[in-house]
């Protein structure tokens, strides 16, 4: 494996895997077979107490799968940054063929919202024997390093290269790969540009608007509110009421951020 950094995620790259699909709000790897994928995908704002096994069944639905069962959920050792995690045994079918995996869905609450990220590591059904015992920690150590990741500055800052858990993954992948890995190299394609837009919004469930203090780059935001409030500094509130105003009792400066056009 070898440690990459794209605009907004750090992760740790299996030989012969690709990046599926890099946004701000979800991040996929993608074995070079296509048989065995991993995904990370999260949302500010969330409302608080929002069911965990809801989220992880919503954000499963973004890659469209069939049948689609989630096991019942106990807690688990959540990614760096946030204080508790639910794990989920996943089973669907893709294509006709039955998948696998894993999902995890770390939870961090604030004033009145709550940060919630998926993380998954599914294969093939006859494949995954191969995969539990360090696919799973590989999907973990994928990292926000950018602080417009899941709409939310600072979340999840991690150092890959000091990660234990990431050691051990790294060692039960190379067992694993002396073993099973072949010559995948050729088998690298074109990625037929991933219909990055469609996969973001699916996985991400975002809308994008427009920051009057900086109309440079558009905002994608989750679809938890309606409206959505910016000051100087970048902060974002949102609401769902249309009278809300954020300036009341407050010495910032709130400006209605308004939806994005694209031309």
């Amino acid at each position: 494996m070898r440690l990459a950094r794209g605009q907004f995620f750090a992760y740790a790259l299996p030989q012969g895997w690709r990046v599926g699909e890099e946004g701000q709000f979800a991040l996929s790897l993608v074995a070079a077979d296509n048989k065995a994928i991993t995904v990370m995908v999260g949302n500010a704002g969330m409302q608080p107490n929002y069911p965990p096994g809801q989220f992880v069944y919503e954000k499963l639905m973004g890659m469209r799968p069939q049948n689609l069962q989630i096991g019942q959920g106990m807690g688990a050792q959540p990614v760096a940054g946030f204080p508790a995690a639910y794990q989920f045994e996943v089973a669907y079918y893709s294509n006709g063929v039955p998948w696998r995996g894993v999902a995890k869905c770390s939870v961090a609450g604030a004033y009145d919202s709550a940060t919630m990220v998926m993380t998954a590591a599914v294969a093939e059904a006859s494949q995954w024997g191969s995969y539990a015992s360090w696919l799973p920690a590989v999907a973990d150590q994928i990292s926000a390093t950018n602080g417009a990741a899941f709409g939310r500055r600072g979340v999840m800052a991690q150092n890959l290269q000091n990660s234990t858990a990431y050691a051990e993954a790294a060692r039960q992948y190379r067992d694993w790969s002396q073993k099973n890995w072949q010559g995948v190299t050729d088998a690298r394609a074109a990625s037929q540009d991933r219909q990055n837009f469609a996969v973001r919004e699916n996985l991400g469930g975002v809308q994008t608007f427009t920051n009057p203090y900086d109309d440079r780059v558009p905002l994608e935001l989750p679809q938890t509110y309606k409206y959505f409030w910016v000051d100087r500094q970048g902060n974002v509130v949102g609401s769902n009421d249309a009278t809300a105003n954020p300036n009341v009792g407050s010495t910032g400066d709130w400006r209605q951020m308004p939806r994005y056009q694209p031309q």
